[in-house]
């Protein structure tokens, strides 16, 4: 049951490293990690405007305080997204460039390197349910067959997990070399 939980949270953790991955597409979970000066003190971006994504290559920033644009813009240049803030007085646009092919395959190659991170993670839990269970038969908690079981079982649940891992990068793939 910790493995299991362990490696749900080792997908999870997955899905939002990716998540955080730039496709060209506009999304507003690129913005996650920005954080702005609110009158002393630092706030995520979308506890102080609303974001909306108007057009497929358009991020909207409506702060609640238009005092607060210069923050917002200085925390996006600040933020190494590589995105160029505009402001109109009233919001702030956000324009996502198209990807070239070249970074395209660079992105691709980023997102192989996070799936396998998560595939030795996948493994590292197991490694550990494997020990935990020599151990309990070491102490004759359990028997040598129901260890094997266990085992087995273990097996089964790391290979269906990093299958859930090869899925995801393929649709993160997809996602990426699609124009």
């Amino acid at each position: 049951a910790d493995a299991k939980d362990r490696m749900g949270r080792a997908v999870k953790a997955l899905e939002g490293n990716f998540n955080r991955v730039r496709t060209g597409r506009a999304s507003l979970s690129l913005l996650d990690g920005v954080r702005v000066d609110y009158y002393g003190s630092i706030m995520p971006l979308n506890q102080v405007a609303s974001l909306s994504v108007p057009e497929p290559r358009t991020i909207l920033i409506s702060p609640w305080d238009a005092k607060v644009i210069g923050e917002i813009e200085r925390a996006l240049q600040k933020s190494e997204l590589g995105l160029t803030p505009m402001n109109d007085g009233k919001a702030v646009r956000i324009n996502i460039p198209a990807l070239t092919e070249e970074r395209r395959k660079e992105l691709v190659k980023v997102v192989r390197k996070m799936a396998e991170e998560s595939r030795v993670a996948m493994r590292n839990i197991r490694r550990d349910a494997n020990e935990l269970l020599k151990d309990l038969k070491k102490d004759k908690e359990i028997s040598e067959d129901d260890m094997f079981r266990a085992q087995e079982d273990v097996q089964k649940l790391t290979d269906d997990y990093i299958k859930r891992v090869d899925g995801t990068l393929a649709a993160k793939e997809k996602d990426i070399l699609e124009f």
